[in-house]
């Protein structure tokens, strides 16, 4: 599994957009800088981006950055928030060791499904996770993106998903 790989699993096209702009912002080096994600390039897209700055030592995140479109899920903004305190304890215990895992090995996820289903959200679409490294090889951040859909209901009552994981996620090394 590859970059390419990863790439090629994405379905939609925005994503695959910031992906693309990850891989030809890291140039030669293994993994590109917070600095070198480029708004201007990303343009429009910016908008399902988030990301987070791993503290090593602490073994914790701190938001850096959130687009419209994440603000709007979310109802806030994940900018200067500990990830502890920004998600609840029962999303936090999902999501944290996804993004751990992330930046330990490094790797890339992809998810889709009921993305927003653990923050009561009734949205299905795509999101997507890549390694930042100041130094271009040891991982301190991570900056993902998320597209999604509400989804059209028939009035009836709508019922809490069911089992601990409604959204399908795959992590791909590194390469």
């Amino acid at each position: 599994m590859s970059f390419q790989d990863f790439c090629q699993s994405i379905t939609a096209p925005e994503l695959r957009a910031i992906a693309e702009h990850w891989h030809k912002a890291r140039g030669t080096r293994r993994m590109p800088a917070f600095r070198d994600i480029d708004p201007v390039a990303i343009g429009r897209n910016l908008r399902y981006m988030w990301s987070w700055k791993y503290h090593r030592e602490t073994d914790t995140f701190t938001g850096r950055l959130a687009g419209e479109d994440i603000v709007r899920a979310f109802g806030k903004s994940l900018r200067g928030l500990p990830m502890s305190e920004f998600f609840t304890p029962e999303v936090y215990e999902i999501f944290f060791p996804w993004h751990r895992r992330i930046v330990i090995e490094p790797a890339f996820l992809r998810g889709t499904g009921l993305i927003y289903s653990r923050i009561n959200r009734n949205f299905s679409g795509e999101r997507i996770m890549m390694p930042l490294a100041e130094d271009g090889g040891l991982a301190d951040g991570i900056v993902g993106a998320t597209l999604y859909r509400a989804l059209e209901f028939d009035g009836k009552p709508l019922e809490k998903p069911t089992g601990l994981n409604p959204e399908q996620v795959a992590f791909f090394p590194l390469d």
